[in-house]
């Protein structure tokens, strides 16, 4: 039986569902509008590409599934000097590679052979990483990060003794945009123009694999996918097919890349963002895809996002961390779980992969040897 304060259990959309929308805004919009400011990549058609696969994820899975700039490529493509094309070839071909394997059902064989304690490692890393880069957005202003701070503060109190909705996401972003335009002024309303095709060089495939996407799949196998299904078993009590998230990873890039969009994944980071600020239903991936849409159309030029106090970000990527980080205790091995997160954090997480898996297979070969 439907319960009444939840007539449509797939979808809802009410101001919690809005809320959690908004939830992973402070790890995409940075790494997006970084990308943008470095590359001649149209911001705009990114953020279309983006609100269309929202829409698209809300209404295939049903439930706050996230969609995310592949974060590797983005701190690579913003430290270093790349031309859409390249960024294109690095889509097409992660694109291929993503779809093959969620066809042929690889993922569960990954699945398999890679033990949890290594995924919850990658969960670790990744919100120590978080912490680190949300104390570098705190720290450009102070007064912004305590007020944001006590914002969602006060929320999680309020929420301990009576049935609220969290919109301290929303406030916090309400609150960063008054300021930005009480300083800046309203920034400029651009409308966005219909994307073109960009038709990558034989060059740009060479590139764009070496230097970008081969850093980019351990990241995305372990983070974006089989992360992700196990914490939306955390969550939601059930896990979702890592072979289908594999497969609209490839649709997402294979579809979106040659036409301006930036290589996109899911993620558990920003699962943990959506359901920690209130997502439980596709109906918030369907709210996000809107908003982001209606940023795209309208206010497409970087100054939009740019008007944005850091700091905000800052403050929303610290509970993003912590929500995703305490999901990382449900291991089987602190050990190794610990050596994945630590060199994650002082390395890379494909270096904490890699060592991580290392160590477990060596030392289950000397435990089977005494």
């Amino acid at each position: 039986m439907k319960s009444k304060e939840e007539p449509w259990p797939n979808f809802r959309f009410n101001i919690q569902e809005l809320a959690g929308a908004v939830g992973d805004y402070g790890t995409l919009f940075p790494i997006v509008l970084g990308v943008a400011v470095v590359t001649e990549m149209n911001l705009a058609h990114i953020l279309l590409f983006f609100s269309i696969w929202y829409i698209f994820t809300g209404l295939y899975y049903k439930k706050p599934v996230p969609v995310e700039p592949m974060k590797a490529i983005g701190a690579i493509v913003i430290a270093g000097q790349f031309t859409q094309a390249e960024i294109a070839a690095t889509g097409v071909v992660l694109g291929i590679f993503f779809l093959i394997i969620g066809f042929l059902g690889g993922m569960k064989f990954i699945e398999d052979k890679i033990p949890q304690s290594i995924i919850r490692g990658v969960q670790l890393g990744l919100a120590l990483i978080l912490v680190e880069t949300s104390l570098n957005f705190l720290k450009t202003d102070y007064l912004i990060s305590v007020i944001s701070i006590g914002i969602i503060l006060l929320f999680f109190a309020a929420k301990q003794f009576k049935k609220i909705p969290d919109v301290s996401s929303l406030l916090v972003l309400v609150l960063g945009f008054g300021i930005g335009v009480a300083i800046s002024g309203f920034p400029s309303i651009q409308m966005i123009q219909a994307p073109s095709i960009s038709i990558p060089a034989f060059r740009d495939f060479v590139t764009g694999t070496y230097l970008l996407a081969i850093p980019q799949i351990p990241l995305t196998v372990t983070n974006s996918i089989l992360a992700t299904s196990l914490l939306m078993g955390d969550l939601f009590k059930k896990k979702l097919d890592p072979d289908e998230l594999s497969k609209t990873v490839g649709f997402m890039n294979l579809l979106s890349t040659p036409f301006g969009g930036f290589p996109m994944c899911h993620g558990s980071g920003g699962l943990a963002a959506q359901y920690r600020y209130g997502a439980r239903t596709g109906g918030s991936n369907i709210l996000s895809g809107l908003i982001l849409l209606l940023i795209a159309s309208v206010f497409a030029s970087a100054a939009f996002i740019d008007i944005l106090p850091q700091a905000i970000f800052g403050a929303l990527l610290v509970f993003v961390a912590v929500e995703l980080g305490k999901h990382s205790f449900k291991t089987k091995s602190y050990l190794i779980t610990g050596i994945v997160a630590v060199l994650s954090l002082l390395v890379n997480i494909t270096a904490g992969f890699f060592v991580g898996l290392g160590t477990y297979y060596l030392l289950r070969r000397l435990n089977k040897d005494k």
